[in-house]
């Protein structure tokens, strides 16, 4: 019999576990920067939470890799913020970025849980997914308190249920189609809000960078972003629904830097790379060809802009390595 709690750790437990630091200590070098500029204190009690939530994690993902002999990763810390710069975001947009993110935090921990097998590891991503649900309830409350929190377009109930009666349902380029599904409208309006979150941040990060050639990737990524926000809105007007509104006006024209530009360049890479789920999961429910094209089109996009992301930071010798399987042939040639 094996003892579950001397089981090692396996190559995708070591994977999550490096990705939940890298893109933990990312977020929270953000937020400790937006505690530090937001007046209102309701939205800065949930950031000081937000803080210490993932102080917590983190001190356990050390414990974690320590306790199975893996170097902790770099991630970011306090060389990546730069204290005392102008204000780069409003109140309101710092409150729209932690509800974003905080979707993205309990994407991962489901995700991270659903490739774990020890009982510490399954019991610690519990704990994170509830304190990811705790914070979405929150800031998804203080949205509504404040009337700021776009809610996906309303259906009028049908009397009865129906089944489809005609091949033209898939049809949304040729013959008159139809209107869109609520199952292909999640997906649209899921894709909408990171599109509108990752312009904005492209925008505001491309005002402070330092590097010219990261601001030449964040001016792409804007138009990008914007074009896929186009894309998907003019779908959601043809059937006369609500666009989530954008946030560009919440971001200020400061010009001082409040992070590194490693972080910022880091973090649009992880935005991108977080879309390609999202787009895939709104590719697997459209059952229409115009949004199945969309969809593909749009994750084309995102394949070229990584692909830039990730030639800019090995440029700059920003990527930090995840752990890698063992070369046998190299290991082979050391005798």
């Amino acid at each position: 019999m094996v003892d579950k709690n001397e089981l090692k750790l396996t190559s995708s437990e070591i994977g999550t576990l490096w990705g939940e630091y890298v893109n933990g200590t990312m977020t929270d070098v953000v937020n400790r920067y937006m505690v530090s500029i937001i007046e209102d204190e309701a939205i800065k009690a949930l950031f000081e939470e937000a803080l210490k939530m993932f102080g917590r994690q983190k001190q356990q993902i050390v414990t974690f890799m320590e306790n199975d002999g893996f170097p902790v990763p770099i991630g970011f810390n306090e060389s990546d913020l730069f204290n005392g710069k102008a204000r780069l975001f409003t109140d309101i947009f710092c409150l729209n970025y932690l509800h974003i993110m905080t979707l993205h935090g309990l994407l991962g921990h489901t995700s991270a849980l659903s490739v774990s097998v020890r009982k510490d590891l399954r019991d610690f991503y519990d704990s994170c997914d509830n304190d990811a649900k705790k914070m979405y309830h929150q800031t998804i409350e203080l949205l509504l308190e404040k009337g700021i929190f776009q809610r996906d377009p309303l259906f009028y109930p049908a009397k009865n249920p129906e089944f489809v009666s005609s091949k033209d349902f898939k049809d949304g380029i040729f013959g008159k189609g139809r209107t869109l599904a609520a199952t292909e409208i999640i997906g649209i309006s899921f894709n909408l809000k990171k599109s509108i979150m990752a312009k904005c941040l492209s925008i505001a990060f491309s005002q402070v960078t330092q590097s010219k050639e990261v601001r030449k990737f964040l001016t792409d990524s804007e138009k990008t972003a914007d074009g896929q926000i186009k894309a998907f809105a003019k779908i959601l007007q043809a059937d006369n629904l609500p666009v989530p509104k954008s946030w560009e006006t919440e971001v200020t024209t400061s010009k001082e830097s409040p992070f590194s530009d490693k972080l910022m360049l880091y973090h649009m890479g992880f935005l991108f790379q977080a879309a390609q789920n999202y787009h895939g999961a709104g590719l697997a429910a459209a059952m229409r060809t115009d949004l199945v094209a969309t969809y593909e089109s749009t994750i084309l996009q995102n394949l070229m802009v990584t692909k830039n992301w990730f030639d800019l930071m090995v440029q700059n010798k920003w990527l930090e390595q995840q752990p890698l399987a063992p070369n046998r042939t190299e290991i082979a040639k050391e005798k």
